[in-house]
């Protein structure tokens, strides 16, 4: 969620700009016990986050709408994915966020999260041609929705963010096809990534996922989802719920 402001014209506020859909993805590392997170360094020219700390995502493109998978997310996760969905609430969309989460790690960081495919891959000519030509389709079941993520009015960029966690055992593959976005990356532990030049936002979720991590460093499922956004002049933080309360 950028934090520059927008500049009005003539002394007038510019129209408040929608938010993209779009989905990072938090890879969790627990094979030496302490858990280790994967970040990104955004490069310095860039007009979002230049120079933070990030997990690796972006913003859903229509490719992710039609893109293919062996497998779904969990049926809670898409009941909570749908709450206060802008526009029409559907699984495509839902979908289509897990997904962009997924296509943008790979480009940023090289890593593959997916299943082999049956035989060739047939050209789509979009975005996602680089990921299949690997051999695989992405693979969606072993994501957790952790957190969302409006930014406020007046920024530069605006983003309506779904954080999903997912273990690094799913990574199938580590190519490197970079995109340059990131100048750098690194695993590091939570304690360790704290002192780093994190944007605010993902200093915030980072804080949801230490709580959310259960007694094997893994990703607890089932659980109630955090969701920051602006409301009036504060920021709030509540908490997406199913109807049975989890």
């Amino acid at each position: 969620m950028a934090e520059d402001p927008a500049s009005g014209q003539g002394g007038r506020q510019p129209a408040a700009m929608k938010p993209r859909d779009a989905g990072s993805l938090v890879v969790v590392d627990a094979s030496g016990g302490v858990p280790r997170i994967l970040f990104g360094k955004r490069r310095e020219d860039l007009k979002f986050a230049p120079g933070k700390y990030v997990f690796p995502g972006g913003s859903v493109d229509p490719a992710d709408l039609s893109m293919a998978c062996p497998d779904d997310l969990a049926a809670d996760d898409v009941a909570r994915l749908m709450f206060k969905m802008k526009g029409r609430p559907s699984l495509k969309r839902a979908r289509a966020l897990a997904l962009a989460a997924i296509r943008e790690a790979f480009e940023e960081t090289g890593l593959l999260i997916g299943a082999p495919l049956a035989g060739p891959p047939a050209r789509r000519g979009d975005c996602w041609d680089q990921f299949l030509d690997q051999g695989f389709a992405p693979r969606l079941s072993g994501l957790h929705f952790l957190a969302r993520a409006i930014t406020p009015p007046g920024r530069t960029r605006r983003f309506d963010a779904r954080f999903f966690c997912v273990s690094a055992s799913d990574v199938v593959r580590r190519t490197d096809r970079l995109d340059g976005e990131f100048v750098e990356t690194a695993w590091l532990t939570i304690d360790d990534a704290r002192y780093l030049d994190l944007h605010s936002m993902t200093r915030a979720i980072l804080d949801d996922l230490a709580d959310r991590l259960d007694e094997r460093a893994a990703p607890r499922a089932n659980h109630p989802v955090p969701f920051y956004y602006q409301l009036g002049s504060g920021f709030r933080r509540e908490e997406i719920r199913l109807p049975d309360g989890r």
